[in-house]
């Protein structure tokens, strides 16, 4: 995977007052964002996250999101990126409204795509289009669109490949994005997994063997 120090990845780890790991954020410029958006200019948060309630409603994710947007003014950029959601996987809208950002585009089924910009006039960041076009393309089978972008991508993509030869006698197709150019283009806004059958998006997230069966014994037969 592409997305390491060399493109401006940061990973930062948040830590208790008695020095215990607790929280987590990851970001990079947006022009190498593993995601569909097109935000060159823009600092892009991948990913954020508190260990657990213990330590919500501390003021820690606000330090975190404070850390990359000083990161950001500093290497001159126009603002920072978020992409959000309500389902698993991605970060919540909540935290980031409540600190200064806004929403300024939306991608099926519902994700958002929220800024803080530096320069009201700068231009803003956007979703990638063409979902379903990009979803046809892979055509007849299971099809697993993933990367290493997230280290449990490769779990559920191990467990559903079983699972799909074992139980349901489908060989899946794995497509393994290799850079931040084709995780922009890919299927899904969310880019690092996707899960597609005979032309048919069945998850946009990374989901669980159970998750699975229980998708695929909904599905008509044919």
């Amino acid at each position: 995977m592409q997305a390491n120090a060399a493109f401006g990845l940061r990973a930062k780890i948040l830590l208790t007052p008695e020095g215990r790991p607790c929280g987590y954020i990851e970001y990079l410029p947006g022009e190498f964002a593993w995601r569909g958006v097109e935000a060159r200019g823009y600092m892009f948060v991948h990913c954020i996250w508190n260990q657990s309630r213990q330590h919500q409603r501390k003021g820690w994710g606000a330090a975190m999101i404070d850390a990359c947007i000083g990161d950001a003014k500093q290497a001159g950029m126009k603002g920072v990126a978020v992409m959000v959601r309500s389902s698993p996987w991605i970060a919540g809208r909540r935290l980031f409204l409540a600190n200064g950002f806004e929403l300024v585009d939306t991608a099926p089924p519902d994700y958002e795509l929220l800024v803080r910009k530096f320069d009201e006039d700068a231009a803003a960041p956007r979703f990638k289009k063409g979902w379903s076009r990009k979803v046809a393309r892979y055509g007849a089978g299971l099809t697993i669109v993933r990367s290493s972008q997230c280290p449990y991508t490769a779990k559920f993509t191990a467990e559903i490949a079983e699972a799909a030869e074992r139980e349901y006698r489908i060989e899946p197709r794995i497509v393994e994005l290799e850079s931040h150019r084709e995780a922009q283009n890919a299927p899904t806004p969310y880019a690092t997994f996707a899960l597609i059958y005979n032309g048919r998006l069945l998850a946009d997230h990374p989901i669980s063997r159970t998750r699975f069966r229980n998708i695929m014994n909904r599905l008509p037969r044919e």
